[in-house]
């Protein structure tokens, strides 16, 4: 028989987004939220992450507001100087505190590990079949909508003949004393892997790197939690966009600054979903020279990798490591609130913690808003892939951010978050360069949204 109980929000996803959704609600309300997963605890996709994953961002940037993930500067190791970045299992444990600590003490917290919900907003026990009855007085909120694609839990999007030895990248440990591999992917999934083979003495000539598309990356050492560091940054991108005649020329003016990075200075990136890298890691990547440019794979045959565009002969017993799922997904931006319902997305690009939260703030405290008051201040912005998208979505993010700025009391409650990447304290707006920085960027932000937004258009 089902059982019945009543929630103000049941939330659909305990990853990044409901998480950090999830906190900022049950902070400022007093609302009751229910939080459902198909996993038995909280932490979403990193629960089933490769094991030696790290966040690519400093961890101050990710996590719920509340609860300070992190924040550290390494003092020694290739990123001396940068914010500490967490491994997954950091990350895991960090989310199983938060619920601990702070949700449950709350009162007002349900979690519903191990169950699902249907179409028709049934809650059902994953191994049970038992159906909960679960009445929602104000909204249910999907934070799955966005939610990553794996290769844990993807098939490889190419063929496998018999004979092949064809892992997921978490299973590399099993496999690294192998003579040869072929490492399928061109973003962050497989730089990792490839990173990590490298680091454990595999040699550079048994790589051989089948990259459909080159990347565009963001140097890590630009995207830090200090607003000198970060408002610097995004001066260098407004003055890209206020200047720059072509997609291209706006990404080369970065590289120029030290903003973007690309493996190979000869061909010009078509991809730019953009995560962070380090310099150190960027060497490493460039002593792989046996790259493939030949397209998507479309079957793995022992000796033998055919892609769109050809064949490559590889060693009969090279190992096949799939990095090639789709990662963070590619859907249409949608409204966030509609009746009874909400769609958790970005709100400023490339943010997903801090966009969350914001979102969990505004609608917590403004119960009597219409779903359009409250999509005006959070406009949902779509994720990237291309150069030319991502351009188009940094305006519309800039966009955004003056939106929500705009409400004063959301203006105050994103500067006392480390969540927020233009987060500027007290403390920080005596400091000069954080003065000079915040000069800058407003000397150029506005002509700069404007050449982005043709740039992106083009």
């Amino acid at each position: 028989m089902a059982q019945a109980r009543e929630t103000d929000y049941l939330v659909i996803g305990a990853g990044a987004a409901g998480m950090a959704f999830t906190d900022a609600v049950l902070d400022h309300s007093d609302a009751h939220v229910t939080l459902v997963d198909r996993r038995d605890d909280v932490g979403g996709h990193w629960r089933d992450a490769y094991p030696f994953v790290r966040l690519h961002q400093a961890s101050p940037f990710y996590g719920v507001a509340s609860t300070p993930f992190g924040g550290a500067i390494q003092t020694s190791g290739p990123e001396a100087g940068l914010r500490e970045r967490a491994t997954g299992a950091e990350v895991c444990a960090y989310y199983e505190r938060v619920r601990r600590e702070r949700f449950e003490p709350s009162g007002r917290f349900t979690f519903l590990g191990g169950h699902d919900v249907s179409d028709d907003g049934r809650v059902v026990a994953l191994g049970s079949g038992a159906e909960r009855d679960v009445r929602v007085r104000r909204r249910v909120v999907d934070a799955r909508y966005l939610s990553p694609r794996i290769p844990a839990l993807e098939p490889p999007p190419f063929e496998v003949s018999d004979g092949v030895t064809c892992v997921p990248v978490g299973e590399l440990p099993s496999v690294v004393s192998a003579e040869s591999f072929v490492v399928v992917g061109s973003g962050k999934t497989a730089t990792d892997a490839i990173v990590w083979l490298l680091g454990r003495g595999v040699s550079a000539d048994a790589i051989c790197w089948v990259r459909p598309r080159d990347p565009w990356m963001l140097n890590r050492a630009v995207v830090q939690p200090d607003p000198a560091i970060f408002l610097g940054m995004a001066a260098s991108m407004m003055e890209a966009g206020a200047a720059a005649a072509s997609v291209d020329e706006f990404f080369l003016r970065l590289e120029d600054d030290g903003v973007m990075l690309r493996l190979d200075r000869g061909v010009t990136p078509t991809m730019a979903r953009v995560p962070t890298l380090a310099r150190w890691e960027l060497e490493l990547l460039r002593t792989v020279e046996n790259v493939v440019r030949l397209g998507h794979v479309r079957r793995v045959s022992p000796g033998l990798v055919s892609l769109d565009r050809g064949d490559v002969r590889v060693g009969a017993g090279a190992v096949v490591v799939h990095c090639a799922a789709q990662g963070l997904r590619q859907r249409p931006a949608v409204p966030i609130w509609s009746a009874g319902r909400m769609v958790l997305q970005p709100v400023r690009a490339g943010f997903p913690c801090f966009g969350a939260a914001l979102v969990g703030y505004v609608e917590a405290t403004r119960p009597a808003w219409s779903d359009a008051e409250l999509n005006a201040v959070c406009r949902s912005t779509p994720l990237f892939s291309t150069p030319s998208e991502w351009v188009g979505i940094q305006a519309a993010g800039a966009l955004a951010t003056a939106a929500y700025m705009a409400e004063p009391d959301v203006a105050a409650w994103s500067h006392s978050t480390p969540l927020n990447p233009t987060r500027v304290t007290a403390a920080d707006r005596e400091r000069d360069e954080v003065v000079a920085a915040i000069a800058r960027f407003k000397a150029v932000s506005e002509a700069g949204v404007r050449g982005m937004v043709r740039l992106g258009r083009a």
